[in-house]
């Protein structure tokens, strides 16, 4: 009687898990998704779903290349190092997702919600995040190379060592956010708000933040060779040294603590 039961349990357990392997594509485009499927290592590349339900899905190291998936459900989601380069998410939802490592160069995910989403070492290099909302999102160590986050919420990101060289983040906010260390050489944060971010030991060689409001955000260490500050208000900032300010530029509308000074950008970089 036990052995019967037993092999009644393996024969169940056994039907559950082919069942789950045999879930095809065409059933999940079918489904318009699979949320709470194990779809590790799955081929999904060129997959093509609007308003696609995969929350709480398995997609690790899933293949999701050049996938259509515009206002997906990925919440809670598990898609550590899923390759996803120039896949469309356009307004996806990626809430607490697991995305750890995962490859989304070259992909749209203008105004995903990436809210409280683990980015560590993600590959974001000339994605397009305009609008995306970052807020509680962890990005340390991330590649976020020439990559757009113009109007993006980084409201308290951790964002620590992360690479935002050449980005786009006009207009962004990064209120609150750690970004200790963080590479924004050639970066263009004109008109952003840093009001209370930590940009110690930053690198903003050749940076744009024209316009931008600093509050008081911290820039102990952080490089400011040939930055331009035109315009920008750094009255209330923390850890500014004069002698970070004798390698940056601004204009008569640059706003800086009481006793210094800065030199005016060549016109060229005003235009």
């Amino acid at each position: 009687m036990f052995l019967e039961g037993l092999c009644v349990t393996l024969m169940l357990c056994t039907a559950t898990a082919t069942a789950a392997d045999e879930i095809s594509r065409e059933q999940i485009i079918a489904d318009k998704g699979c949320a709470d499927c194990d779809l590790v290592l799955r081929s999904l590349r060129d997959l093509n779903i609007e308003n696609a339900d995969f929350s709480e899905a398995t997609l690790r190291e899933a293949d999701l290349k050049a996938a259509m998936l515009p206002g997906g459900k990925f919440r809670e989601g598990d898609l550590q190092r899923t390759e996803a380069e120039k896949a469309v998410f356009t307004a996806a939802d990626f809430t607490h997702a697991k995305m750890r490592n995962i490859d989304l160069e070259k992909a749209v995910l203008k105004d995903a919600v990436l809210h409280k989403a683990d980015l560590r070492d993600a590959d974001l290099s000339e994605a397009d995040l305009s609008g995306a909302d970052l807020t509680d999102a962890d990005l340390r160590g991330a590649l976020v190379r020439r990559a757009s986050l113009m109007g993006a919420r980084l409201t308290d990101v951790l964002a620590r060592d992360a690479d935002f060289e050449r980005t786009d983040l006009a207009g962004a906010v990064l209120v609150d956010g750690d970004f200790q260390r963080s590479d924004f050489d050639r970066a263009d944060l004109s008109g952003a708000v840093l009001s209370g971010a930590d940009l110690s030991g930053g690198r903003f060689t050749s940076a744009n933040f024209s316009g931008a409001d600093f509050g008081n955000a911290n820039v102990d260490d952080a490089l400011l060779r040939r930055t331009n500050l035109a315009g920008a208000d750094l009255s209330d900032v923390r850890g500014l040294t004069k002698t970070q300010l004798r390698l940056a530029c601004g204009d008569d509308k640059t706003r800086l603590p009481r006793g210094f000074t800065i030199a005016k950008c060549p016109a060229i970089m005003l235009d």
